[in-house]
């Protein structure tokens, strides 16, 4: 059995573009919570959505 590398930047439904969209996502939800804390709005209020 060969041994995938999950970290292939590779284009399509694979292992590697799953790990990688997962690690994006969490990055901009971290992105999210730093930036309410910062401005001390939520994030609809911030992009005028909510007032």
């Amino acid at each position: 059995m060969e041994k995938k590398d999950r970290n292939l930047w590779i284009w399509g439904f694979t292992c590697g573009a799953e790990t990688w969209n997962g690690r994006l996502a969490m990055l901009g939800f971290i992105a999210l919570v730093i930036t309410e804390l910062l401005t001390e709005i939520n994030i609809l209020a911030f992009l005028g959505i909510l007032r």
